[in-house]
């Protein structure tokens, strides 16, 4: 019979990730100020629009709960257990998959009021930079969110299968997390563009910790989205799991969960009503992902994990 350590820091790693997912997600849920906020702050003007879209990313919300208990239960029978069926493992996964991406779909009512407030009900006076700006950093990362990695994420749920080749699961798992990855930096490039339209430059160079976290999601990230697809690249040539190397796959989960938690810490530090900026009313209020700044749990252990073995 295999013997298997109980307790390893992977193990713990992920579970303590798949807690940190549930419970945020559990608090987003039950706590509902947050519908029709944004309509309060702009007096009422907004109240359809708002409410359309507050509306819709809950009902997707009720789907991430959903699978952040199926993750939850699964990693928890695994780890007392001691062992998880591949068959049930794959079942497992394509659920939560299919799951998260209704949520991310939840999302895409304010992806479409973006293209009406731009093209149809903004000032007549809107010129081709200003469309192209409002494009770039609004329309755009919303659509990407909302619409193309969903539909990744429906695609991996379909490549993963133990009838498929080892490549194909990692290509498309490493395409995944590329897309989300290349979601967080426009999505959190464009809010710190708002923030320092807002507060001028002086909110990064009178304060370090904000000119290094401006530099950590503008370049950290977009030189992870170019590691990750590099990597990515490399995949395809792979036949078999023992060719699988683990250690970029946590370079890429340690990095993303990195950026999180430093974001994060750097408020726990350095905040205070005199930086509080569109920034940290986003990242610390309305930031449903904020559970990956556990990430860095995985990302650590799979540094030290020898290539996969089954």
């Amino acid at each position: 019979m295999e013997q298997r350590q109980i307790v390893t820091p992977l193990k713990v790693g992920i579970l303590i990730v798949a807690v940190a997912y549930f419970l945020f997600t559990l608090h987003a849920l039950f706590t509902l100020q947050w519908l029709g906020e944004w309509d309060r702050i702009a007096g009422g003007s907004l109240r359809f629009a708002i409410f359309t879209e507050d509306i819709s990313a809950f009902v997707g919300l009720l789907f991430r709960f959903a699978a952040s208990i199926i993750a939850l239960v699964a990693i928890v029978f695994y780890i007392a257990k001691k062992r998880f069926s591949k068959p049930a493992a794959y079942k497992v996964l394509r659920v939560i998959l299919v799951l998260e991406a209704v949520y991310w779909l939840g999302l895409l009512a304010t992806a479409i009021f973006d293209v009406q407030f731009t093209f149809f009900m903004g000032s007549s006076n809107f010129t081709l930079i200003s469309v192209l700006s409002t494009l770039a950093t609004t329309v755009i990362p919303d659509f990407l969110e909302s619409l193309v990695f969903p539909i990744f994420l429906f695609i991996l749920a379909f490549k993963l299968s133990l009838n498929r080749p080892i490549n194909v699961q990692a290509k498309w798992s490493l395409i995944t997390g590329t897309v989300l990855v290349a979601v967080f930096w426009l999505v959190n490039t464009n809010l710190w563009i708002s923030t320092v339209r807002q507060k001028g430059m002086e909110y990064l160079t009178s304060y370090p910790q904000n000119l290094l976290s401006f530099v950590v999601t503008t370049i950290g990230l977009f030189a992870l989205i170019i590691y990750s697809a590099d990597i990515t690249k490399k995949s395809t040539k792979i036949e078999k799991w023992q060719e699988f190397n683990l250690r970029p796959v946590g370079i890429i989960i340690l990095g993303l969960g990195m950026f999180f938690l430093w974001n994060y810490l750097t408020w726990i530090f350095f905040g205070g009503d005199y930086v509080w900026s569109a920034w940290y009313a986003w990242f610390l209020g309305h930031n449903i992902d904020l559970w990956m700044l556990t990430l860095p749990l995985v990302g650590l252990p799979l540094l030290f994990e020898k290539n996969q073995k089954e």
